[in-house]
């Protein structure tokens, strides 16, 4: 009950195991506590002199703001964030693949060579202008019940947002909204799709309209053109119907693993998030890379402090300095907005017992497994290399996990220790708990509970198995909690940068 996890003989802290009374004697340590320590936060182990390093997992995550004695509770009070130098070391190195194809999932293969995991009919919106439209024609569908007769067809997705106009047309900004929407109406997890837009805005759907000359799949149409409200919902419907027997039209078969993208995502995170699901995750992750197949990470700001970790696993000074080059540019954008790096961990991360965000990016780079970094990618770019990818993008989960399905993600593992709800269509998202006590609370939202590492019931190679297991047969038609809870209408969030004219 009144013993710590400490993750590494160097570290001058270790994590609470439950919620430890002041003055209780610490199993294992020479110590006693001084403060009540909350359930996943640190205690000093030893004294800390004002302005020396705090260590946690055998790497910096913070400084003494003062003098801290053992025993201490060590959290925002005591501990402030500073910068401080990386130690960064490049050279070539090659993934290697297990070239024996030994693991399939039933995935659907499309025409056109690409594999998914679903089989959904999309309604994309290009602007806000037309995202009612968009509502109104997949809740037609719904309450039409009309998809009862197509068992094989797994719903009909309104991808909607509030931008697609008042941007200069040739902005960054536009061409991240471009690559956004581009990745959603070619994802492989829908059979057909349907471009709405207005008419006027500054996303015309001539920006998109590139892949009608690689997919007969994908129709365009604006409300001006075809007359309104009324006609463009009772035109898309009419085609709808028409194609739904097509759409149905498929049928699971095995294929090798190698066709999957995993997108690792982190959100409500705690002091257990880099100890028990992260991990576990980068093993599962780990696994699927060896076989052939591909992961994102994402979420700049949350690598931040931890960089140096990845830039070790580059394959090449180029992929280095690719991802060097987007950390430069997030310092420069936080300055400009008034802000700084360390202003990423939320109030639910502080509470769980995390405190700066070098503590928040030690455990969030753990979901990348060890596996070499073959390339860097813009938000929303398409990947270009098998193996493990890192995506720009804010730590704002909504906008990070939309890019990493734009760029290709047909799965999602999203580990949480507050108790994140999240789905995201097309894709199936799984969502991980890092901690025993949160999964019980909400196991109607948790499909595995990693917290069994921090018990010592099981250890992180067995529940990276789990996930990897889990991954196969969710990609194979088994649905996630987020699934079966309704989750993923809404948390279409493209990244807006730039100004709004």
């Amino acid at each position: 009950m009144n013993s710590l996890i400490v993750l590494n003989k160097n570290d001058n802290v270790g994590v609470s195991q439950f919620i430890i009374p002041e003055k209780t004697k610490i199993d294992g340590q020479d110590i006693s506590t001084i403060d009540p320590i909350p359930f996943g936060h640190k205690v000093c182990l030893k004294p800390i002199n004002k302005g020396d390093p705090i260590i946690k997992y055998d790497q910096i995550i913070g400084f003494a703001s003062k003098n801290i004695n053992a025993g201490e509770h060590v959290h925002s009070h005591n501990l402030e964030f500073k910068e401080f130098e990386r130690n960064f070391k490049v050279k070539n190195k090659k993934t290697i693949v297990d070239e024996n194809i030994d693991t399939f999932f039933n995935g659907i293969l499309r025409e056109n060579g690409q594999v998914a995991t679903r089989n959904y009919i999309g309604i994309v919106s290009t602007v806000n202008c037309s995202a009612t439209v968009t509502k109104m024609i997949v809740e037609k569908i719904k309450y039409s019940n009309i998809l009862n007769d197509y068992p094989n067809i797994d719903g009909v997705v309104p991808i909607t947002h509030s931008t697609g106009c008042g941007m200069n047309t040739v902005s960054e900004g536009m061409q991240m909204f471009q690559r956004t929407i581009d990745g959603f109406k070619n994802h492989p997890n829908f059979s057909h799709v349907f471009v709405i837009g207005l008419g006027c805005e500054c996303a015309q759907v001539s920006l998109f309209d590139e892949s009608v000359k690689k997919h007969n799949r994908i129709h365009f149409l604006t409300i001006q053109d075809e007359g309104g409200t009324k006609k463009i919902v009772e035109k898309v419907l009419s085609q709808i119907k028409n194609l739904l027997s097509e759409a149905n039209d498929i049928k699971r078969t095995p294929v090798p693993v190698s066709n999957l993208t995993l997108a690792l995502q982190c959100g409500g995170s705690d002091g257990y998030s880099g100890i028990t699901a992260n991990p576990a995750l980068g093993v599962a992750a780990d696994m699927l890379v060896k076989k052939g197949g591909s992961s994102i990470l994402s979420e700049t700001p949350e690598i931040y402090g931890a960089e140096h970790l990845l830039i070790n696993r580059a394959n090449s000074k180029e992929t280095a300095d690719k991802l060097m080059k987007r950390l430069e540019w997030w310092k420069h954008y936080t300055s400009i907005n008034n802000s700084t790096m360390d202003n990423n961990p939320a109030p639910g991360n502080k509470r769980g017992g995390l405190t700066t965000i070098l503590e928040k990016s030690l455990g969030a780079v753990a979901k990348g497994g060890k596996s070499i970094l073959e390339d860097v990618l813009e938000y929303a770019e398409p990947l270009k290399n098998k193996g493990f990818n890192f995506m720009d993008s804010p730590g704002y989960d909504p906008v990070s996990v939309t890019g990493q399905v734009a760029s290709g993600a047909n799965v999602i593992c999203f580990t949480t220790g507050r108790g994140s709800c999240f789905g995201c269509k097309p894709v199936p998202s799984l969502k991980l708990s890092t901690n025993t006590a949160m999964y019980e609370k909400m196991e109607e939202d948790m499909d595995i509970n990693c917290g069994t590492i921090a018990e010592g019931k099981e250890d992180i190679e067995k529940v990276g198995g789990k996930i990897f297991d889990l991954v196969v047969n969710t990609a194979s038609g088994n649905k996630s909690k987020s699934e079966i809870n309704g989750y993923g209408d809404e948390e279409f969030n493209p990244w807006q940068v730039g100004v709004v004219m």
